[in-house]
């Protein structure tokens, strides 16, 4: 694996977590991307976006090497065997949870087995400037050297890795393996609150622990459906991003990895957008998996009703309203700018979030649920405002500063209506739904008649506009539309936005950034809704072998090489082949059935 200017390519890294924050760890054993203690915290270690002073987590082989890794089976837990021409090892990185779930503290361990021969490692623990915040120091206590940063305080712990140098702003040293042997060098730390130093063994043991727990996750896992090993490992991949402090789903592990090569396309994606927790519990559902369910359906419908009953595009983590934005002057991933803490969208009205809402509570509903008294009041009100909105211009799904009578906006505020009637129907919100459903038909009959164009036999990105919008492929999804019109409209932005498998967002897009992942399996969706199927698994067998070697995606994959650009790993992709592979699951069982 090569490295230019300090930085490697976007799908060299595997991502590790437990429960509150992710590592990002490249194939040469560099953890270049690691918040402390939260997902949406300051990042400790970010040589991600600021390979100079960003902050590292070293560990490989002293001499030249090959590398094969894997998650371990049914785990977030990532195995990595390195050969060398004097030997070979197999190093473990695993963020430990506890006996009764995540740890009070953030613990990293990097166990290292012998296999053959012998093999020298080296490891450096270098805790960077919290891009450009602060600078780190290594203080002598009586129980040993910390490191520190702002306010994060960083311990390390080796077993068999003695031999240590210490220096004014990192911790490094070396160890030799043979066949047999384990070494351990680990990490402790918190954030403004004192440190616990565990017994080095504690740390190792936590490792057997932790894949323990992860599989007592994946055990109630239930999808025995096509491409399972494919479906099961995004449905982990999404159990990263879920923040179990509060429940809530953000969107990707990183801020400010590029749309665009040429820069100027950075988002800041640790934040929890209420689409991607419609679509994850769309997908949690269907694995039978509870207590995430209840969890993010609890806290979404919470800070809704904190904030204001109009509902905001995403959410912090912790379930506040998002501040402003800010740009840390660090270069950011191979010098592409700007980096960005915050996301300008924050403030932007998306009318489809009506839809995304109802819908969550409509699955959560089927699944056997009750709502209560009050989240039935805040939903009325929903959808009264839902029917004053819908005619209004929008941003968009795609938060586009030309705002625009989008026709997934609209999809959405009838998906909303649609939901509404039928929760008042079923008993569980309140109200005479007839003005919901009249606005319904209304809605139906301008997308029918304003959004579609004979010329193009396609839904149009607009009324009156001349290209093409991938998002509209929902409409299938959400069953507004799944006979002819949907069918052509696949053909038309096939033909038009189409790159293989892979998809643009919209026409136009692809002079300034790659293919959307998303849309992609989007369209396998749609064509398995309109009883395509033979296509939609052909597409389907070519998706999932675009992933990076430990089955995960990013935002965005570059068509003419298959290399990988946006914020990584990306929720909606995995959202989006896990819902692909669902809908063309369940069309199967329906034709078994006939």
């Amino acid at each position: 694996m090569s490295r230019e200017h300090g930085y490697t390519a976007i799908e060299n890294y595997a991502a590790i977590g437990d429960g509150r924050t992710v590592a990002m760890i490249a194939m040469d054993g560099r953890i270049d991307w690691l918040p402390i203690p939260n997902l949406d915290s300051p990042p400790t270690f970010a040589a991600l976006l600021d390979a100079e002073h960003g902050g590292r987590f070293e560990l490989s082989p002293a001499g030249p090497f090959t590398v094969e890794r894997e998650f371990v089976e049914g785990t977030n837990v990532l195995a990595s065997t390195y050969r060398t021409a004097t030997g070979s090892v197999r190093v473990t990185d695993s963020l430990n949870t506890g006996v009764a779930g995540r740890l009070p503290w953030l613990e990293l361990a990097r166990r290292t087995d012998g296999l053959e021969g012998v093999v020298e490692m080296e490891w450096r623990v270098a805790p960077g400037t919290m891009l450009g915040k602060a600078s780190p120091w290594a203080y002598d206590t009586s129980h040993g050297t910390v490191l520190r940063v702002d306010g994060v305080t960083l311990a390390v712990r080796t077993l068999g890795a003695d031999d240590v140098t210490v220096e004014e702003q990192n911790i490094h040293g070396v160890f030799t393996t043979c066949a047999g042997s384990r070494h351990l060098v680990g990490l402790v730390g918190t954030e403004n609150e004192p440190l616990n130093i565990p017994d080095p063994r504690e740390v190792d043991e936590g490792v057997d622990r932790t894949i323990a727990n992860w599989r007592a996750w994946t055990d109630k896992f239930q999808y025995d459906g096509p491409w399972a090993a494919h479906v099961a490992r995004s449905a982990l991949a999404l159990k990263l991003l879920l923040h179990s402090p509060s429940g809530a789903i953000a969107a990707a592990a990183t801020t400010s990895l590029p749309e665009n090569p040429a820069g100027g396309k950075n988002w800041d994606y640790r934040y929890a957008w209420v689409r991607d927790t419609a679509y994850t519990l769309r997908a949690l559902i269907r694995f039978g998996l509870r207590e995430e369910v209840h969890a993010a359906v609890a806290w979404l419908l919470k800070v809704i009703r904190a904030n204001d009953p109009l509902v905001n595009v995403f959410y912090t983590l912790g379930g506040e309203l998002p501040g402003g934005t800010e740009q840390p002057d660090v270069p950011g991933w191979r010098g592409i700018g700007p980096v960005v803490n915050g996301n300008r969208a924050a403030d932007q009205l998306q009318l489809s979030i009506f839809g995304d809402l109802f819908s969550i509570v409509r699955l959560y509903v089927d699944a056997g649920n009750v709502l209560d008294a009050s989240t039935g009041r805040l939903l009325a009100t929903i959808a009264d405002q839902t029917c004053d909105s819908w005619q209004q211009r929008d941003a968009g799904i795609w938060e586009l500063e030309d705002e625009q009578h989008f026709t997934s906006s609209k999809l959405g505020c009838w998906q909303a209506l649609d939901c509404a009637v039928y929760l008042a129907e079923d008993g569980q919100i309140p109200g005479i739904p007839d003005r919901w459903r009249a606005e319904r038909e209304r809605i139906r009959a301008y997308i029918e008649e304003q959004c579609w164009s004979d010329e193009r036999q396609s839904y149009m990105a607009y009324p009156g506009a001349e290209g093409l919008d991938a998002s509209v492929l929902l409409a299938a999804e959400m069953d507004f539309d799944r006979g002819e019109r949907m069918s052509s409209t696949i053909d038309a932005l096939g033909a038009e936005l189409g790159a293989g498998p892979l998809l643009y967002r919209y026409t136009g897009v692809d002079a300034e950034e790659a293919t959307f992942v998303a849309c992609a399996f989007w369209r396998v969706s749609a064509l398995s809704c309109v009883g395509r199927d033979a296509e939609a698994m052909d597409f389907m067998d070519e998706l999932v072998s675009m992933s990076n070697d430990v089955g995960l995606y990013s935002e965005m994959i570059d068509a003419s090489d298959g290399s990988f650009l946006g914020n990584f790993p990306q929720g909606l992709s995995h959202l989006a082949l896990v819902n692909a592979a669902l809908t063309i699951a369940r069309s199967r069982d329906a034709t078994t059935k006939r």
